[in-house]
């Protein structure tokens, strides 16, 4: 079992940014791949970026690419998503979640979820 504990959301303007924050606990770490999806009201949970288990390699959806970045650092068993240039349609509940050692953006394919973060951007 893998648990994750999110945070670092919050409420912020247009243009502005946050770093969310995945704490994991319980397997190692270093033996899964990271995920970060998010959920606006009345629609489904959509894929935002991926890092692999060593985060050698990411992977972000067309709506956020270069404007996110994901990252992790295996020593503190904690992932991050840092939101830069927000948009009003960021607004969302964030979720990160885990699997072992696969690519994958799909949230089928993850076994392991926190319990969200919400992000509410503003204009």
């Amino acid at each position: 079992q893998v648990q994750l504990a999110e945070s670092g959301g919050g409420l912020v303007e247009t243009g502005g940014s946050l770093r969310l924050s995945c704490a994991a606990s319980g397997r190692t770490f270093t033996d899964y791949s990271v995920a970060w999806f998010r959920q606006a009201p009345g629609k489904g949970r959509e894929f935002v970026a991926f890092i692999t288990w060593s985060g050698s390699n990411t992977i972000y959806a067309d709506s956020v690419k270069g404007r996110f970045t994901i990252s992790r650092d295996n020593a503190k068993n904690t992932a991050y998503l840092q939101m830069s240039t927000l948009k009003t349609e960021d607004t969302a509940v964030y979720y990160c979640a885990a699997r072992y050692m696969a690519v994958a953006t799909n949230k089928n394919q993850y076994p392991y979820w926190g319990q969200g973060t919400q992000v509410t951007v503003s204009s």
